[in-house]
């Protein structure tokens, strides 16, 4: 498949949705899970998938993504055997602008693209959390002798509406209506409460996007995107365009859809992590036939300290990365970073520590993120009031998630 499937994963937007986090660093480079990063899991699905040939289009704040790309993932690829994955900014050799939408950035790139002659091309977000095997999609795509195959899964309204792209499929799969994030998505004819949404997953024949990518660079008005604008206008054309199911059949034998989550927003963000915390989390980051891979720093083991007179050190229903160090502190249905500490009768509660983060003595965290490198002074409560939080310079989500941005303390 390596020879005939190019996957460009667009990983340039701003992430504005999920600051401070992404203040200084491209949203898919944002920490997940302790381990990894956001964009670990696409590259895993195409690694696993047997894709091999990758490009990875950037644009904002790109340096910690580059440096995280260049030294974890370069090493598992072989030019030789013509497998890659290659970080590509944006080139201006079609314009001057920067990508004025996701579609605008595979078009600005077509160039990199046509060198490859692929047969196929897979058009992936950097920005999801989800473990898929792209070889289950790319088959169904030849089956249906289609032009565009887009992955759905159904998803509640409420979650869908305003933020995904909801589409409506024949009894054939082909898709007949298509509309990017609408307030009032249609739901499923067989489940009042949910619609079908787009994963951002597309398949291509590749001369199928080149000229849809060339269509819509001479359109007046188009935002040069995917779901705004190719994708719908397949569907008007009356193009091949089909949806591709991506469920999974429970324990009762119900087919219902898999693991997938955009965690483009804080909460989404937060959520998606404490998922992994539970005692059998519905993302299995634990699965050996399906790795997710990722570059790790050379730290030594997790330490659990029990000081002399001292309550001891511990982490409940909570994941510890190594070198970190809880001394005489407690983590409950946390994420301890690398390297973070938490120091004697600190208690660190449903939150997200971020790697070198220290919550000093008698500190008190519930839902938190520490962003990496922050120090959390002796004694402070944080997550308990909102407007304290905000006094001391910290984002208080909606929902009354608080961040605390880098190297604050």
């Amino acid at each position: 498949m390596k020879n005939n499937v190019l996957a460009v994963v667009l990983a340039g937007g701003k992430g504005e949705r999920l600051e401070p986090l992404t203040r200084d660093r491209a949203k898919p480079a944002v920490p997940f899970g302790g381990e990894y990063r956001i964009v670990d899991f696409t590259l895993s699905n195409c690694f696993n998938s047997g894709v091999r040939q990758i490009l990875l289009l950037t644009q904002y704040k790109s340096l910690s993504l580059d440096r995280h790309v260049a030294t974890g993932w370069a090493r598992f690829f072989h030019r030789e055997l013509r497998e890659f994955v290659d970080v590509a900014p944006p080139q201006q050799r079609l314009d001057e602008s920067w990508y004025q939408g996701t579609a605008d950035a595979v078009y600005q790139n077509i160039y990199s693209i046509e060198k490859e002659a692929p047969e196929l091309v897979l058009v992936l977000a950097g920005d999801h959390v989800y473990k898929m095997d792209y070889r289950d999609i790319i088959e169904f795509h030849r089956a249906k002798n289609a032009d565009l195959t887009i992955s759905a899964i159904p998803v509640p309204l409420d979650e869908a509406r305003g933020r995904l792209g909801v589409l409506e499929a024949d009894a054939d799969g082909r898709v007949v209506d298509f509309e990017e994030k609408p307030l009032a998505p249609r739901p499923l004819p067989d489940d009042a409460d949910s619609c079908f949404a787009s994963m951002g997953v597309y398949v291509f024949n590749a001369k199928f996007l080149y000229e849809a990518l060339c269509r819509d660079a001479t359109k007046l008005g188009s935002r040069r995107d995917f779901g705004r604008d190719v994708v719908p206008r397949a569907v008007e054309n009356n193009d091949r365009v089909f949806a591709f199911p991506f469920v999974q059949t429970g324990p009762d034998g119900k087919k219902r859809g898999a693991y997938w989550r955009d965690v483009g927003t804080l909460d989404a963000y937060f959520a998606a992590n404490m998922d992994l915390v539970a005692v059998e989390p519905e993302l299995n980051l634990y699965d050996e036939n399906w790795t997710i891979y990722s570059r790790r720093p050379n730290s030594p083991p997790a330490k659990f300290v029990l000081p002399e007179g001292e309550s001891r050190g511990c982490a409940l229903d909570s994941l510890v990365c190594s070198g970190a160090i809880v001394s005489g502190g407690t983590a409950r249905r946390s994420i301890v970073g690398f390297g973070a500490r938490i120091e004697r009768d600190a208690l660190v509660e449903d939150s997200l520590l971020f790697a070198q983060t220290v919550v000093e003595r008698g500190a008190r965290l519930r839902r938190t993120i520490v962003d990496k490198g922050a120090v959390v002074p002796a004694g402070w409560r944080v997550g308990f009031d909102a407007e304290l939080d905000r006094s001391r310079g910290f984002f208080v989500t909606e929902s009354g998630i608080t961040v605390i941005p880098k190297f604050v303390g």
